[in-house]
């Protein structure tokens, strides 16, 4: 797959097929996410690979939880909280695979630096035939210790992208881009 056919064409996936995805497509995935630049080559980022969905279902459970005891008042927060009080709302839409790419530790660029790599694991991903939403319902709840907990992950790691993974059930139209505002300085 050419490179702008994967940047255009990659959207976010909703609903999954319950097919399972393979470790080594999982690896690979990985492989091309390592492979995304980083502030002073410092890679500071760590992968978690969750398959088990009873997991899952405890993590969206709770981070609906969090996230309503927690979400500020919003132009999206009425929708935000009708979708979150929904009990049938799955917030990892039932696929088979959360990535969740951790940073190691606090510094300047390292959210930044796991955002590219999950910008890389979610083009490879699209390459590959398969589908990939970023989660943000589940990032504020992973970065708890009660979410930290869950997972086995050091108190000191930042989650960053929760990244779902599975094989779409349908392609996802496009969606209309806004026109970009381009500033030309000389």
């Amino acid at each position: 797959m050419d490179l702008n056919e994967a940047i255009t064409g990659r959207r976010a996936v909703r609903e999954y097929t319950e097919e399972a995805v393979d470790e080594r497509t999982i690896r690979r995935l990985i492989d091309a996410a390592v492979h995304a630049p980083s502030a002073v080559n410092q890679q500071p980022w760590t992968f978690t690979v969750v398959r088990n969905q009873g997991v899952l279902d405890r993590i969206s459970g709770d981070a609906k939880s969090h996230m309503l005891a927690t979400m500020p008042a919003s132009s999206h927060a009425e929708h935000f909280r009708s979708l979150l009080n929904d009990p049938n709302f799955h917030i990892f839409y039932h696929a088979p695979v959360l990535i969740l790419i951790s940073a190691v530790a606090e510094g300047p660029w390292a959210v930044e630096d796991c955002a590219l790599a999950a910008e890389n694991l979610m083009l490879a991903a699209y390459a590959a035939r398969l589908g990939t939403c970023w989660i943000g319902f589940a990032q504020s709840f992973l970065n708890t210790s009660a979410g930290k907990n869950m997972l086995g992950l050091p108190a000191a790691w930042v989650s960053v992208a929760p990244i779902i993974v599975g094989y779409p059930k349908a392609a996802p139209p496009p969606v209309p881009r806004k026109e970009p505002e381009v500033r030309w300085i000389g």
